[in-house]
């Protein structure tokens, strides 16, 4: 899977876009996906930072850390924006940052305090999207192709047969 570095050099256009929609509110906002330990989903608001370093997210304990502790499986969606409902996607695995001198820089950086237990996960990319739905919002699925959203779909070049696969399923 791609690191979000790797992921902007190959696409920097979709990255721009997703870290736009991703940070439209200021800080990051979105809502990420985990799997619990019974394979079902569950769904959390996050603040989700993308810096130059990568894609992260200051976690606290919780059910959703211990998902992505156990199954490193995740989705992150961007909040909509409030004149549109333009979105954001991306998924692959979050993995804790062990690079202690790295998590104290991002902590500085993004003024994570330290009293609160936290860890700081990074999610690299398999899947990233972006669809643009315009001023009017989400249209109905119509046989007019011009009604329906603008879409742009990167999938990682090392996974991507497997992740088109499951993507038709």
């Amino acid at each position: 899977m791609a690191t979000w570095t790797e992921f902007a050099a190959d696409e920097p256009r979709l990255a721009e876009a997703i870290r736009s929609l991703m940070h439209q509110y200021g800080p990051g906002l979105g809502y990420l996906a985990t799997v619990r330990a019974d394979g079902g989903p569950r769904v959390h608001p996050v603040a989700p930072v993308i810096t130059d370093e990568g894609l992260f997210c200051f976690v606290v304990d919780s059910p959703k850390r211990r998902d992505l502790e156990r199954d490193g499986r995740y989705a992150l969606h961007s909040f909509p924006p409030e004149d549109s409902d333009d979105e954001a996607y991306v998924a692959g695995r979050a993995r804790p940052v062990t690079d202690q001198a790295r998590v104290a820089r991002l902590a500085d950086t993004l003024r994570a305090t330290d009293d609160v237990d936290w860890r700081l996960f990074e999610f690299s990319i398999e899947v990233a999207m972006v669809a643009r739905h315009g001023q009017s919002g989400a249209t109905p699925l119509t046989a007019d192709p011009a009604g329906r959203p603008e879409v742009r779909l990167w999938l990682d070049p090392a996974t991507s047969p497997a992740v088109a696969t499951q993507l038709a399923a």
